[in-house]
Order: structure tokens, then sequence, then C-alpha cells
């Protein structure tokens, strides 16, 4: 009942909206909060069921972004001709020489192991710099002001859904393979370090993604605004029921992104219940409690935590191409740890750690709070300012704090919880 209760309440926030503000807010609130839900889920599988610290939620995020350009805009021939297949063959020197040092190190031994890594490694840089440079400069150089860069596959941007995820898993698992022997506060650090060079390599890597002058007209998976609203049937069905086309056509597309959002979030939701209440999820919650017994089990709890990190990274990778789909298009410089690593985190907390249900409700909650929070601080300044002079300077003080409102709001809610229920407002059972 208590459950029923907390979504009934959401529910009823995201449909008062609809009738006090409008109905295009409204499915904002619930489209953006579904996808929100499932970074929370991400997040839970790592936190709640393994213990995993992981701080850099916003890199993942971003890789599905990135996924999206990449699987479904449709290649610049000019670029590819200019200098495409030169920076394939870079990279894959690149990843040569990687695998070359590592080989290396595992075959020699002593001073020699040393000194050969070492010569590997700074001369296959300058052979890989060599080859990189002058291929960049190309591709950047074709028509930067609509283009400069290589562009994508021209696959459906349904695909680019699973990319994201597979993109976000592979480098997880890189990181993991560093990383998770690390304690946990160490983790964080090292994973909020990584997440900041993946944004520093999107944003100045133009021929992979244009950097920070953003790639816009990325492809839907819903119809076009102007498609429907110059679509006659369309018209005549929207004015039969008294609506506006325009109005019309912008609520159609939105009920279409929270239809697909809402089957990715159901069955993201199944699987890890499925997965929470198997042999697996029980050992993973047992090497959570407590690592040492379970190592005396016999368990690998450094395999299972990198199986458990892939996985939530995962998840965040296909939010994050599905927020990018939604947006039309990628904005490198937007990704920040505010906004896509603490909130994230607070949306498990507020929910409840370790419980995949409530993590679905903090994602609708905060992300409802976070963005109601601040017209909402307004108006409530406007209201104790309101037998102020106009040139008070106290008055100017107060509006302009409103702002303010969301950060404040976020931080109250959070020592809330974590005071009169700081297992979240559905405990893990």
């Amino acid at each position: 009942m208590k459950n029923t209760l907390l979504f009934a309440l959401v529910a009823l926030l995201i449909i008062g909206t609809g009738i006090v503000q409008s109905w295009n807010t409204a499915l904002f609130i619930l489209n953006m909060g579904l996808i929100s839900s499932i970074m929370a889920l991400g997040v839970n599988l790592q936190w709640g069921f393994a213990g995993l610290f992981n701080v850099g939620v916003m890199g993942f995020v971003a890789l599905g972004g990135l996924a999206v350009v990449l699987t479904s805009t449709d290649p610049v021939s000019e670029a590819w001709a200019a200098g495409g297949p030169r920076v394939l063959v870079a990279l894959l020197t690149g990843a040569a020489v990687i695998v070359a040092a590592i080989v290396l190190q595992k075959r020699l031994k002593g001073r020699t192991r040393t000194l050969a890594t070492v010569a590997v490694l700074i001369g296959g840089f300058v052979v890989y710099r060599f080859l990189f440079d002058p291929a960049v400069d190309a591709i950047e150089a074709v028509n930067p002001a609509v283009t400069g860069h290589l562009g994508g596959l021209g696959l459906p941007v349904l695909i680019a859904w699973p990319v994201g995820g597979l993109l976000a898993a592979g480098a997880a698992w890189m990181i993991g393979k560093t990383a998770l022997g690390l304690r946990s506060d160490y983790l964080a650090i090292a994973t909020l370090g990584i997440a900041e060079i993946i944004i520093a390599v999107m944003k100045n890597e133009d021929w992979m993604s244009r950097g920070v002058k953003n790639i816009n007209g990325l492809p839907r998976p819903v119809p076009y605004e102007i498609d429907l609203q110059q679509s006659e049937s369309f018209v005549q069905g929207a004015q039969s029921i008294g609506l506006d086309p325009v109005m019309a056509s912008t609520l159609y597309v939105k009920l279409g992104y929270s239809l697909l959002f809402s089957a990715v979030l159901i069955l993201i939701f199944v699987a890890a219940q499925l997965a929470l209440h198997s042999p697996w999820g029980r050992m993973m919650r047992a090497i959570r409690d407590n690592e040492v017994a379970s190592e005396a089990m016999g368990k690998n709890v450094t395999k299972r935590h990198l199986q458990i990190f892939v996985l939530g990274s995962a998840v965040c990778g296909i939010a994050g191409a599905m927020m990018t789909t939604m947006d039309g298009q990628l904005t490198p410089s937007t990704y920040n740890p505010l906004r896509y690593t603490f909130l994230i985190w607070v949306m498990v907390i507020v929910g409840g750690s370790g419980n995949n249900l409530g993590a679905v409700l903090g994602g609708f909650l905060i992300w409802f709070l976070w963005v109601q929070v601040e017209p909402m601080g307004l108006a409530l300044m406007h209201m104790v300012t309101y037998g102020m002079a106009e040139d008070s300077g106290l008055r100017a003080h107060l509006i302009d704090s409103a702002a303010h409102m969301r950060l404040l709001t976020m931080g109250l809610i959070l020592l809330l919880v974590l005071r009169f229920s700081p297992k979240g407002l559905i405990p893990e059972k």
C-alpha cells in the first residue's frame, strides 16, 4: 500500500503539472523521468547490488549519446575521402602498441621489461601521432561550419540505443580491469577522473563528435512535428477532438517517446528484478555485505565486481542514447557531474538503495522536483516580497536567489531522507 501510494503521488504531481501548467511540460517531465529511472537502475545495480561507488556516471551517459552520432547519422563522404582510412590506421596502430606493451610486460622480466615497454610506448606514440594528426586536420577542414567530422553509419536510430549500452560497457570493462581493485573512495576518485577524460575527449576531438560545435538534427524514431502538421488526416483528427494541430503534433511526438521509453524501462526493470532474485543476485549481495566471507566460499570477487560494473554502465549508456535521441542533438559541453552523477545518486538514495522499485520511484520524484522547484521558489519569493518596494535591495536579492532553490531543495531532501528513512522511501527487503 505504501509503495502504491508513493507512485500514485508521483502520478498526481505529473498530472497536476499538465492541468496547472501545460501537458507539454507534463510529458517532458514524464519522458525525462523515464530516462532518469533507467539511469538510477544502472547505478542501483552497481551500488545496491554490489556496493561499487561509481561517480563516473556522466562519462557512460555521454558515451551513450556519442553512440547515436556514430550509429545513426549519415557518413560524410568528403571527410572519409580526406582522412578517414588514415584515422582508422592510426587508431589500429595505437591499439597494437598498447597490446604489444601488455605482452612485453607479461613475457619479459626485470630491467629488460621496463626498457622494452618504455621504448615500445614512446616509439608507438610517435608513429601514432605521425599518422593521426594529418588525417584529423584533413577531416576537420572539410566544411567545418556544417560537418568537419566523419559522421556515422546511417543506421536506424533505435539501433543506437543498444549500441550506446555496448559502447559504455566496453569502456566500463577497460576501466574496471584497472580500477576495481581500488578501495571504494579511490574507486570513486578514479571513475570521476575517467568520466572527465571522456568528456574532454568528446569536447576536443572534432573529427568524431564536432566537439563544442555540437551535432544537430539527429534522426528520430518518431515523426517530425512539421510533417504531422502538413498531414491532412492528422490535422482533421486533431481538430475533431478540439486540439490545435501544432499543439497536437507536439503532444503526439512526446507521447510516442513516452511509449518507447516506457517499453525500455519495463524491459530493464524486469531483467533487474530477475537478476536480483536469482542465485547470481543473492551472490552479489553476499559479496557486497562481506567480501572476505565470499572469497572464503570460493567466489571470485573481482570478477563479479567487473560483471556488475559493466552491466550497470551499459544501462546508463542506453539511457544516455535515449536522451540524446529525444534532444535531437549531441552537446558535449552540457555533461556535468552535478546533473549526470550527483542527481542520479540522489535518486537512488532517496528511492531506496538495493531496491529496483525504489530506484524507479526516486528517478521520477527527484526529476520532478529538479524541474519544478525553481519556478515554485520564484513564485514563493514573489509572494514573500509582495509588500516591498520595487527598488528594494532585499526584494531583488530574494528574487535573484530563487535560482538556488533547486540545489537547496536537493540537499534538504537528501538530509531528511538520510535522517528519517536512511534506507530510502522503498527500502531493500
